[in-house]
């Protein structure tokens, strides 16, 4: 298998009419005709994740987050007055591995809706986009828990299904049964998650003014950290790698390392 021929495949799967304009997926970098020798799957596009592919011996790097959004003025070595993807663009030309990223298209699938939701014991429902259309492809889930429990209960499985260490917005007694939930950041998402009625959001990120007006109307907010809470989605990329013909035996998947850390856990209730 080439390279093209698994990019097609993969975007067959996760179409680019799925992405958000903004959006750079696809392939990044790298010969299209070239054989693939092994795929290493990770959630971001680094140089130290390139390194990583070549010393598996692997020649193509399938990532969520694309390696830009915007393309940087120059591709150089790693230099402190340059963004990162300079070099991992630099590095990933001079070693002879191709980038290819599934980014909102993946986030619209219904694999990462479900995804989300069974690692919360969550049955999901629709998309938060499209709450009256179960079918269509939208970013973040509307779920219902399996098991209802409080905020506080949610916080400690969500920290335990995700590796994180969350921040919790609301009231830790309050009841939850429907649940939100997106990977990355939030935005303006929360709107949309009080429109559907849920208890509480589940998502990577938000601003500090946005989950204290959404606590302070009701809504439950658990920030797990952008990464921590997309992590799950390398698992998607693997197992996509493999239906599209990747031999199971040079797919390889990358734990993202923990990037930032807390001095402490207490609670000010």
């Amino acid at each position: 298998m080439i390279v093209a021929e698994l990019e097609r495949a993969l975007l067959a799967r996760y179409p680019k009419t799925d992405a958000e304009s903004w959006d750079h997926v696809g392939l990044s970098v790298g010969d299209p005709a070239a054989e693939i020798t092994g795929v290493v799957c990770a959630l971001d596009a680094t140089e130290a994740n390139v390194h990583r592919a070549q010393k598996a011996g692997a020649n193509v790097l399938l990532t969520h987050h694309p390696i830009y959004i915007k393309a940087p003025e120059a591709f150089c070595p790693a230099d402190a007055t340059r963004p990162q993807c300079s070099a991992a663009l630099y590095e990933a030309a001079r070693c002879g591995v191709s980038i290819i990223s599934l980014h909102t298209n993946l986030d619209r699938s219904h694999e990462a809706r479900l995804c989300l939701s069974e690692l919360l014991d969550a049955a999901p429902v629709s998309s938060l986009e499209h709450v009256d259309d179960p079918e269509a492809t939208g970013l973040g889930a509307l779920a219902t828990l399996n098991d209802p429990c409080s905020l506080r209960e949610l916080a400690a499985r969500a920290a335990t299904a995700f590796g994180s260490d969350p921040r919790v917005w609301g009231n830790a007694k309050h009841t939850c049964n429907t649940i939100a939930i997106l990977g990355g950041s939030l935005g303006d998402f929360g709107e949309l998650a009080i429109a559907a009625d849920a208890d509480v959001v589940v998502t990577g990120e938000a601003g500090y003014h946005v989950a204290q007006d959404l606590a302070l109307r009701g809504l439950g907010v658990i920030l797990l950290g952008h990464d921590r809470s997309e992590e799950p989605f390398v698992d998607i990329l693997m197992n996509s790698a493999v239906d599209a013909r990747v031999d199971p035996r040079h797919a390889i998947k990358i734990l993202n390392p923990c990037q930032w850390w807390t001095v402490t856990k207490g609670e000010n209730l």
